[in-house]
């Protein structure tokens, strides 16, 4: 089977301990190289993880005619200005979300992606590849909970370390960059449209000046989703999704394990159908459904514009906040 060859841009903890490991899984994928700005980290990352080739540089493994694609985990306020070298040295982009630091610095990514058709883009949200959120699309779509009136949903961690970079705003740290994303992003998916009106709740760390508490209302004009998100609150993560005959709740909704089956319950009337789906890695998943759109020459599973409708809805619940009232999407 042919294979996309991939390169890592950076040694950071995602890329080294969840999403290389589970790329080597993939059918379709294999890493020929990662990069650091230390040669000596880069080298220890390759050997780690069997990695044939270390660069001590990013641009160095760009510049390397061995690779077809790169992922990008760089910190949030890098994910722009790699991932656009990335696409002028030839190479297809997988970039951890958040795409940019705010919908202005996404859509140069965007506009840049634009001038290179023939190579393939994506925002890594993972979680959406996973089985049970297809299951979950499928319930809904099937129309067997009725109408999809509500969604609700919390994630939660407790982070206080002052050098992480969720706690540096100036890096695009805070809440709503780095788990406030995901409630967001799979309402939308769900209700498959984007919200009409937002607002929200923000509580600020005094010391390091993120964002460290939202909670936020999505309303999509025939049902609303409602979230609460935290990086000092007790680590913590479930969606319920309800309608009106039934609802489906999913326990780990985005840490999705690898090394047991995940679990939900499909609620109709007073009837509880439990779920358990098969033990795998959404990143594997994710790698191999990337993969194959380049070696297939198709569509990546989600389009940047999905993307670009995230951070604006991210940005217009922080905007509600100024306003302290809702605030109309277009």
């Amino acid at each position: 089977m042919a294979k996309i060859r991939w390169g890592i841009l950076s040694t950071a903890k995602i890329g080294t301990v969840q999403v290389i490991p589970a790329m080597q899984k993939a059918s379709n994928c294999e890493i020929v190289a990662i990069a650091s700005r230390n040669a000596d980290t880069a080298a220890q990352a390759a050997s780690e993880r069997g990695i044939a080739q270390s660069f001590g540089s990013y641009d160095e493994l760009l510049a390397c005619p061995d690779i077809d694609a790169i992922y990008n985990p760089l910190p949030n306020h890098m994910h722009v200005d790699w991932s656009i070298k990335a696409l002028e040295a030839g190479k297809h982009v997988l970039c951890e979300k958040p795409l940019g630091l705010d919908t202005a610095d996404a859509n140069r990514l965007v506009e840049a992606a634009k001038k290179y058709p023939e190579l393939k883009v994506m925002e890594a949200f993972m979680y959406r590849h996973h089985p049970q959120w297809q299951k979950a699309k499928e319930i809904v779509n099937s129309g067997v909970l009725g109408r999809l009136c509500t969604i609700n949903c919390v994630f939660s961690y407790f982070n206080r370390d002052e050098n992480d970079i969720r706690n540096q705003p100036q890096l695009g740290g805070g809440v709503l960059m780095d788990i406030g994303c995901y409630p967001i992003s799979l309402s939308r998916f769900l209700f498959g449209k984007e919200p009409e009106r937002v607002i929200g709740s923000v509580e600020f760390d005094p010391d390091f000046k993120t964002d460290r508490f939202a909670s936020a209302i999505m309303d999509f004009g025939n049902g609303t989703s409602t979230f609460s998100c935290s990086t000092q609150m007790v680590p913590y993560q479930r969606v319920n999704i309800l309608g009106t005959k039934g609802r489906f709740e999913i326990e780990i909704p985005f840490n999705a394990p690898i090394d047991r089956p995940c679990k939900a319950w499909l609620q109709i009337d007073d009837q509880i159908e439990s779920m358990e789906f098969p033990t795998c890695s959404q990143y594997t998943i994710q790698g191999e459904l990337f993969s194959q759109a380049i070696l297939d020459n198709t569509a990546v599973p989600t389009p940047l514009s999905d993307a670009i409708n995230n951070m604006k809805t991210i940005e217009s619940i922080l905007k509600s906040v100024q306003k302290n009232g809702w605030i109309e999407l277009n």
